[in-house]
């Protein structure tokens, strides 16, 4: 069901592109962060409890079968993907936030997304499955977003010239990455995209386009200034579509094809939807000038 794109290729390309935004950070940004939280904090009630709420109210009101269900499930207790931090990059997103969210997430859903899981699988199913969620796949989070952007960091403190000339060569590579995996995720489902989209394809959607809706509207809400909340838009709104596939599919957890279905749908309509909410912030919100601390607004 998934590509031998975006299981290898993908995380590869990610790797390289999450060195070229270590190139544009440094240890300041993260510091930053952690003295404002408030951006954090909110992604992160929105990410672990706000979404699979969310999403559960979706199943019942779409009426799914009950393993696309439990797929939906597992897709919304799914963390962040990588490729939100391609997004946030791409749209002037901050960036640090993104990366520091992807890891706490990373790390949360080891606990967070067997219990979503197997309570959705208990009350659809009626079958209370027991899934766990292998330490290894937040290793290769860690190992796919920390290790790169640690090494351009370091880049950049060694020669702040030689990341500055490196920013736009890898800011194009990002926009042609991108091209490739979503031409290779289109080609690689042609032929099964009419049946995913016709048994689940308005859920997904509608939970992709107020996941994007939520990530970036409550912080605003709450006074978060416009880059902190647009990182906080994509990394709530681009799930780990992957994992989900991964865990849907794995003879040792669900072993359930139909449960993989929401995340291979999801898998596709978020490049897209992703950057038309990239456009529309940026459009609405052209000429506003962010704080300089990049997290509440002064």
């Amino acid at each position: 069901m998934d590509s031998a794109l975006t299981l290898i290729g993908l995380p590869v390309a990610l790797g390289i592109i999450m060195l070229g935004l270590g190139l544009g950070l440094t240890t300041g940004d993260f510091r930053r962060v952690a003295r404002h939280p408030k951006a954090a904090v909110i992604a992160l009630v929105c990410q672990v409890l706000l979404l699979p709420a969310l999403c559960f109210g979706l199943v019942l009101a779409f009426d799914l079968p009950p393993e696309l269900g439990v797929g939906m499930m597992l897709l919304a207790a799914s963390p962040g993907g990588t490729t939100a931090n391609l997004y946030s990059h791409l749209f002037g997103g901050h960036v640090a936030l993104n990366i520091t969210l992807t890891a706490i997430n990373s790390v949360l859903a080891v606990f967070t997304l067997p219990i979503v899981v197997n309570l959705s699988a208990a009350y659809l199913l009626g079958d209370a499955r027991s899934i766990g969620l292998q330490f290894d796949k937040v290793l290769q989070v860690f190992a796919i977003v920390l290790i790169p952007v640690a090494l351009g960091m370091l880049i950049r403190a060694r020669s702040a010239a030689v990341a500055q000339r490196l920013d736009r060569p890898v800011r194009v590579l990002s926009v042609v990455v991108l091209v490739a995996v979503i031409a290779g995720a289109v080609l690689g489902e042609r032929d099964n995209l009419a049946d995913y989209f016709v048994s689940v394809g308005l859920a997904v959607l509608a939970f992709n386009l107020l996941s994007l809706g939520i990530g970036y509207g409550v912080p605003r809400l709450a006074g978060v200034e416009r880059s902190a909340a647009k990182a906080a838009g994509f990394e709530i709104g681009i799930h780990n579509s992957t994992l989900a596939i991964t865990i849907a599919l794995s003879p040792a957890l669900l072993d359930n094809a139909q449960m993989a279905i929401p995340g291979a749908v999801y898998g596709i309509v978020m490049f897209f939807t992703a950057a038309a909410f990239g456009y529309l912030v940026n459009r609405v919100g052209a000429g506003r000038e962010p704080a300089p601390d990049g997290a509440v607004r002064s």
